[in-house]
């Protein structure tokens, strides 16, 4: 397997993995989805306020998320094996790992993936596609050693007297 051609931006004060573990997860990614060997990317990691500008700006929500992608658009007649950028937010991953009581380097792989895999044209507007894009992501954490991201273990609720 070829790694992609991978444009690394991170500000060393955020809580990242390291490059070479999210090249992995996206050569992974790639691979598995059936994507050619040469590609380039770039992946951001971001502050909450970065992250929010830009969900505000091409999602129209005013919040941060914890994955954009934005394909790259190229002008008709050039060909380059450019996939585009994949921005994820440091703060927001981290606190979602912990809400959803795992490792924090299984939720960045999931978003590293999911991002890769929005290049690639998969989405998740509709049941169909939700499933699909889910499956595929099940399947490269697998075979990246991660659990079922979609498999959220049961919560410890206090029950109710009768």
């Amino acid at each position: 397997m070829m790694a992609p051609q991978l444009d690394y931006q991170n500000d060393d004060a955020l809580p990242c993995p390291e490059r070479a573990q999210v090249e992995h997860w996206i050569a992974t990614a790639l691979a598995e989805a059936g994507a050619g060997d040469a590609c380039e990317l770039t992946v951001r990691i971001v502050a909450s306020a970065e992250m929010q500008a830009l969900n505000h700006r091409y999602r129209g929500i005013d919040s941060p998320t914890n994955v954009l992608a934005f394909e790259a658009e190229l002008p008709p007649g050039i060909d380059l094996p450019l996939l585009g950028d994949i921005v994820i937010c440091a703060p927001v991953v981290e606190r979602e790992a912990a809400q959803q009581g795992k490792p924090a380097s299984a939720h960045w792989a999931h978003m590293a993936v999911h991002g890769a895999l929005h290049l690639l044209g998969h989405d998740h507007q509709d049941s169909d596609q939700a499933d699909a894009m889910e499956h595929l992501e099940t399947v490269i954490l697998a075979r990246l050693g991660f659990p079922d991201p979609y498999d959220t273990p049961p919560t410890m609720e206090t029950p109710t007297p009768q």
